[in-house]
């Protein structure tokens, strides 16, 4: 179970019987900040961090849990210290928010997207929560011209955080943020990054063994305006998927077909969805024909896709389903 620092903190007040109000006396901080801190919505200093540990006797529990500052946004340098710093006074004044803050935010999310095929979602779902809870408060205080990008930035934060959730299967998590991010998506007109949460919705849903739940995540993405063309062929697939673990062999292989004929010409994905090419097409097509008992074509789809994979997501830890898939499939065929 995932733990964010105001958790923790709530859970340590609650075991010590110490009110919000009595703590805030004992480390000698104001009331309110200590309040957004509880709650996730600010992120504590490291002094601070330190004086709630002692004060709840902690063990070093919540300075573990306590974001640095300093690397808030420059996960393994993604960003230049001069971006790193425009993006501190951001927080502190969210008038500040203007093209070359948005265009840093943008940069670090891409990163960090790219980051997690190298370390995998679990030590990146905290950091990033605490990154998209300054982003929520920077947005609700944010006004002018670039409230609109802002906006959808923030959609596709939010999206990104509920897929970390789904990754380390902590699904009701992952249901939280996703439904969010719909939400803000809709509120900035920001089709793709819908469809995109709508979308993800079917990953827990499959994992789960609900195949209903993923093909109705799947019609709903593909339903949504606005979707990028990649998303519409990855959700196509994922319908499939659903359709042949139902046993719905014909209406499986329309979507097969009908997925095909789109990736012929399909446009290059944006960076939300980076790795929709063509090889992870493969990759998931060859998983639905190992569901249709196709062991054969799976087996070579599945080989084929894996290898056309950049090299920098083959050690990704979502590249562990499609290897399983070729593995058993290979025993079959």
């Amino acid at each position: 179970m995932i733990t964010t620092f105001g958790e923790r903190m709530r859970s340590l007040m609650t075991k010590r019987g110490l009110s919000l109000r009595k703590l805030a006396a004992t480390v000698h901080y104001d009331l309110g900040y200590l309040s957004k801190v509880s709650r996730d919505l600010k992120p504590p200093s490291n002094a601070m961090a330190r004086a709630l540990d002692e004060a709840l006797a902690a063990d070093g529990e919540l300075i573990a849990l306590a974001p640095v500052r300093s690397r808030l946004w420059r996960p393994a340098g993604i960003i230049t210290s001069e971006d790193e710093e425009r993006l501190t006074l951001a927080v502190e004044r969210p008038v500040s928010v203007d093209q070359n803050v948005l265009d840093a935010l943008a940069t670090v999310l891409a990163g960090q997207r790219r980051l997690e095929d190298a370390i995998g979602p679990a030590a990146l779902a905290i950091p990033i929560g605490a990154q998209l809870a300054q982003l929520t408060v920077m947005l609700r205080e944010t006004t002018g011209p670039q409230r609109e990008r802002f906006g959808r930035i923030v959609a596709e934060w939010t999206c990104y955080v509920g897929w970390l959730y789904a990754a380390v299967r902590e699904d009701a998590q992952a249901y939280n943020y996703l439904g969010r991010a719909e939400e803000l998506a809709d509120e900035f007109g920001d089709g793709t990054i819908a469809a995109i949460a709508t979308s993800f919705r079917g990953y827990p849903a499959r994992q789960q063994g609900r195949h209903r739940a993923v093909v109705r995540a799947s019609s709903a993405a593909l339903a949504t305006p606005g979707g990028h063309p990649s998303q519409r062929i990855f959700d196509l697939l994922q319908a499939a998927l659903g359709y042949a673990a139902l046993g719905e062999r014909e209406h499986a292989r329309g979507l097969l077909d009908d997925a095909a004929n789109r990736a012929a010409d399909a446009p290059e994905p944006p960076p939300a969805i980076y790795w929709y090419t063509p090889s992870f097409f493969q990759l998931y097509t060859g998983m639905v024909l190992g569901h249709l008992g196709e062991y054969r074509d799976a087996t070579d789809l599945l080989r084929a896709g894996i290898a056309g994979v950049p090299a920098d997501q083959r050690g990704a830890e979502w590249m562990r389903e499609y290897e399983d898939a070729l593995t058993f499939a290979q025993d079959r065929a």
